[in-house]
């Protein structure tokens, strides 16, 4: 009962190094504290953006990438400032992951029989310098089937190996501990929770019905960030992002609570970059929640008005789909904890779509007729859900009464119609030429160079008080919180280190509990389509070393009660 390997998460980072320890015929042990059900974790409830460079699917649209212009946008992006220590690994782990990305990852994908939506999206456009933050062309690749499809590809591997007893697999088994001999990491203690039968996503009991105990080489720690523990979101939250939200919504189940963290701590790793965090701006309170204070990101196109709460419009670069962290900021310096959309039905017809695989069942159900329904007049079936039933939405004919819908909707009176209608008059009047001085307006006219954005992402440009083009519509945005981008300091093989920059010994992590590789591979801001993708290429690179690895003789212990 001494194994060679244990995997705490089997979402899709431990996944994927269990895989790679089945390739390497390792005896395996995987535990997890959710229902059999929930395998993949916070994987499955995802879009599927992948971030690729330099792709058949890019090419064929016209997009000339290459590794060096990705590396030039990471670095921009990262601003990676503690490269004596915090970011040391973090760095090293980026150059690793941007030539993983324009390398091997597009063919080690396709022969997991993952394949790509054909029209790339272009997330984070930055808004600033050719240096600076932001994606120069489009490359986030959707998988076609979204979250589900990735972790089915990685998921009917494991289940499948532990059903013919060549690993084992432990739903329910909670770690508490790690253990420890002589400063090395040992293996695992913890409670074995009752049974429970619910929906993925919904919460699960923590009802304790017994005790564990395994011993091994090696411990992977691939438990996932705090995304859905707001008390830590709001403890680490940056002073440079002014006060934590009093208020905000749930972009991952209440299973990411973040505990393996201290608990890893504890047993000598060390976490970094704790500061660092990449929270949306754009959340919507589900309508229909799946778990305790669900929200939905909208994914928006370009060309919708963005407003703070007291009605003033958003400056460069702090346009829709541009660059979350300043956005965020920017609200958050308001003092308040939400701001406005303003659109039109013509713009959110084309330009809105939600974020999650249960938000686009055509993608995820892999349905070509009825993605094809994407390009008919009216709002994604899911979108308009959310126009009819979501508490966020104040939908009127007139500007008056969309301002005073607004103000009802926030219980309060700051904002000013004539205000609001003033800005909008100003926009409106750069519409009438191809060209402005309008730095939003340019980048619409931008983005429909791209013919990606042309087809299926940026409405044509149109005033937004034209009748023809209403109902006017408002979103209240909320700030929804998802990733954790620091988390334990790791080296290229996954080793998590000590207060000193040592490996602790038979100690490894990886996913968003190392943020993602050397604990901020990301630095300050994501490119999107690199949370997946991180957590395949840290689960990648920890389960190929420990493949590696030659057992330790004469050790055994497993005491489960």
């Amino acid at each position: 009962m001494h194994y060679d390997a244990i995997v705490i998460g089997a979402g899709l980072a431990g996944l994927t190094a269990v895989c790679q320890l089945i390739d390497a015929q390792k005896k395996v042990l995987l535990v997890d504290q959710e229902p059999e059900n929930s395998i993949g974790g916070q994987a499955f409830w995802s879009f599927g953006g992948l971030f690729l460079v330099d792709t058949p699917e890019q090419r064929r649209l016209g997009i000339k990438d290459s590794k060096e212009l990705a590396w030039q946008d990471w670095r921009g992006s990262a601003g990676f400032d503690r490269l004596e220590d915090e970011d040391y690994w973090a760095y090293e782990w980026a150059k690793a992951y941007v030539d993983f990305a324009a390398g091997e990852k597009y063919q080690w994908l396709k022969s997991q029989g993952i394949q790509f939506f054909p029209v790339v999206g272009w997330a984070e456009r930055g808004g600033a310098l050719a240096g600076g933050h932001g994606n120069s062309v489009p490359r986030f690749h959707i998988v076609w089937g979204t979250g589900p499809a990735i972790v089915e590809a990685f998921a009917s591997k494991v289940l499948q190996a532990s059903e013919s007893g060549f690993i084992d697999y432990l739903p329910r088994h909670q770690v508490t501990d790690l253990m420890t001999e002589d400063g090395a990491v040992t293996g695992i203690q913890g409670n074995i929770l009752e049974n429970c039968i619910i929906r993925r996503g919904e919460e699960s009991s923590r009802e304790v019905i017994g005790t564990f105990e395994y011993t091994a080489d090696a411990v992977v720690v691939a438990s996932g960030g705090i995304g859905a523990n707001l008390e830590l979101v709001k403890e680490n939250w940056p002073s440079r992002l002014g006060l934590p939200p009093e208020n905000m919504v749930s972009g991952v189940p209440a299973f990411v609570d973040g505990k393996m963290l201290e608990i890893t701590e504890r047993a000598g790793g060390r976490i970094v970059n704790r500061d660092r965090m990449w929270h949306y701006t754009e959340g919507l309170k589900n309508w229909d929640p799946i778990w305790k204070n669900h929200g939905i990101r909208i994914l928006p196109g370009p060309s919708s008005m963005w407003f703070d709460a007291r009605g003033d419009r958003f400056k460069a670069p702090n346009f829709p789909g541009f660059d979350t962290l300043s956005t965020l900021e920017a609200i958050q310096k308001t003092g308040y904890d939400y701001s406005w959309f303003i659109l039109t039905e013509k713009i959110i017809e084309k330009e809105f779509a939600l974020s999650g695989s249960e938000q686009n069942m055509d993608l995820t159900n892999k349905s070509i007729k009825d993605v094809l329904k994407r390009v008919l007049p009216g709002p994604p079936k899911a979108v308009q859900a959310f126009k009819e039933n979501g508490e966020d939405f104040v939908i009127a004919e007139s500007l008056k009464d969309l301002v005073d819908g607004m103000n009802k909707l926030a219980g309060n009176d700051m904002l000013d119609f004539m205000h609001i209608k003033e800005q909008i008059l100003a926009r409106d009047r750069e519409i009438d030429n191809p060209f402005s001085k309008d730095a939003q307006i340019n980048a619409l006219h931008g983005a429909r160079n791209y013919i990606g954005d042309k087809l299926i992402r940026a409405a044509s440009p149109h005033k937004i008080l034209d009748p023809k083009a209403g109902p006017l519509i408002a979103v209240r945005l909320n700030i929804l919180t998802r990733k954790t981008l620091g988390g334990l300091q790791t080296n290229l093989n996954g080793q998590v280190l000590n207060d000193e920059g040592n490996p602790v010994q038979g100690l490894f992590a990886a996913g968003e509990v190392s943020g993602f590789g050397g604990g901020g591979v990301h630095g300050y801001r994501s490119l999107e389509g690199t949370f997946l993708g991180g957590c395949l290429f840290t689960g990648l690179k920890v389960g190929k070393y420990l493949g590696t690895l030659k057992p330790e003789p004469n050790k055994a212990k497993a005491i489960e009660v």
